[in-house]
């Protein structure tokens, strides 16, 4: 990925912080990333005071079970039935954190872990308690050199202060779109490639060096260290009651300040682009959740960001992205440009990654330039309805949501580009970064 697909994005302006943001308080608060001094001194030592593992451990599941928090790496599985099954398993656990954020339109992950890196490493040190983890490994891409260094000297101030009782790694990878996922970092650690594993056992039952093991996201974890601090009662405080808490969103496209920011579950996608400095021109839909996401069209951006609101209108929050595209963009280019990326990025190891999801980015380009044939649109849904519940991960599933969501959400633009070939904003630069569709030089 290109330099200018990787920056990471500033938070939005100080004035537009909203009253519940959390794990950005110390950004807002100094405007600096926060030491372990400065840490310590805020929220003091993270609450581990038991052996590990073991009956005196549970209460923090208890307390994340209470608070109600979900991953928000993407999937929003219930955090705190991973940490269970892990608990609950014979032997040594490991835990690993997932800071790899594939996604080429999130920054939410790597700003966290720039500003507030000891809250991450503060969730993990107490979920390797919770399940009985005596390492913690730390996995990011090993193209984003200042993010690893940042990480690096956070774990020798942990180091040098004897704060913790496991031993924290750090680990490289390579970058791309299915190196993040669960599997794919438990094959790396065991010496393997980076990509998925379809088959069983799951990560929970074996993982790293066969032993039981618990994939959380970053951000994940970071919400995890704030209640076992603070309670389930004051994570509650904010968020809907079904989904509670706060999240981290990384805004851009077509809005005046794009950045990342903290919202609660539950706030309008409108207001959070307002708290982006609004659009910048009018809009005509919004990338929600990223390339695996899907497209909400303008008349939709009232909808508060939670599964609940979302679930009718066939989308979910996501890995926490919403990308504005202006009304003088193309959709099916937009469209068509992430689904040749995604097709280059799969891991070949199934049929729908071999030969479904490159047939359907195939179709997309010829619909998004104008060469459709008369068989393509019947064709398209069909391979897209095709896709998902067959891979061996479920990367071929969100690309089938992406391409799915546009056909809905850009209708108009289909026919008009079946009947009268591609329409001026066709040619157009892109709207939606997206890296170059090559296929990775490595897996290791």
């Amino acid at each position: 990925m290109n330099s200018s697909a990787t920056a990471p994005l500033t938070p939005v302006p100080l004035s537009a912080a909203p009253e519940e943001t959390r794990l950005l308080a110390d950004w807002y608060a100094t405007g600096r990333p926060a030491t372990l001094n400065d840490h310590l001194t805020r929220h003091g030592p993270p609450p581990v005071t038991t052996a590990l593992g073991g009956r005196d451990a549970m209460p923090l599941v208890e307390a994340v079970e209470s608070a109600g928090l979900t991953g928000r790496g993407g999937a929003g599985f219930p955090t705190a039935r991973k940490l269970r099954a892990v608990a609950e398993r014979r032997g040594r656990a490991a835990v690993v954190v997932n800071a790899m954020e594939s996604e080429p339109a999130g920054r939410k992950d790597q700003f966290l872990s720039a500003v507030a890196p000891h809250l991450v490493l503060d969730g993990a040190v107490l979920a390797a308690a919770a399940v009985g983890a005596d390492t913690v490994h730390v996995c990011l891409p090993r193209d984003r050199s200042l993010q690893y260094r940042q990480l690096s000297v956070a774990l020798d101030e942990r180091g040098r202060a004897r704060l913790d009782r496991v031993r924290l790694c750090l680990h490289a990878l390579p970058h791309t779109y299915v190196s993040s996922e669960s599997t794919s970092l438990v094959r790396w650690l065991n010496g393997g490639p980076a990509l998925p594993q379809g088959s069983p056992p799951r990560t929970h039952e074996r993982g790293v060096r066969r032993r039981p093991t618990l994939v959380n996201n970053a951000e994940t974890l970071a919400h995890l260290a704030l209640i076992a601090r603070y309670g389930p009662d004051w994570y509650r405080e904010a968020g809907t009651p079904e989904e509670p808490g706060t999240t981290l969103v990384t805004v851009s496209g077509a809005v005046a300040a794009p950045g990342v920011l903290e919202a609660a579950l539950g706030t309008p996608v409108t207001t959070l682009l307002d708290r982006a400095g609004g659009p910048s021109d009018p809009l005509r839909a919004v990338l929600l959740g990223g390339f695996a996401g899907t497209w909400l069209p303008a008349a939709h951006l009232g909808t508060p960001l939670a599964r609940r609101d979302l679930a009718p209108l066939g989308a979910a929050p996501g890995a926490g992205i919403l990308v504005a595209l202006p009304r003088t963009a193309c959709g099916l280019s937009e469209t068509a440009r992430m689904l040749a990326y995604l097709a280059a990025h799969s891991a070949r190891q199934c049929g729908p990654c071999r030969l479904g999801l490159p047939a359907v980015a195939e179709d997309f380009t010829a619909l998004a330039a104008g060469r459709a044939d008369p068989d393509l649109l019947r064709r398209l849904r069909r391979r897209t309805g095709l896709l998902p519940d067959r891979g061996a991960c479920r990367h071929p599933d969100g690309a089938a949501r992406l391409a799915a969501s546009a056909l809905r959400a850009f209708a108009d633009d289909v026919d008009r580009h079946l009947a009268h070939g591609p329409c001026p904003a066709a040619h157009q630069p892109p709207r939606v970064p997206v890296p170059t569709a090559t296929r990775p030089e490595t897996w290791r």
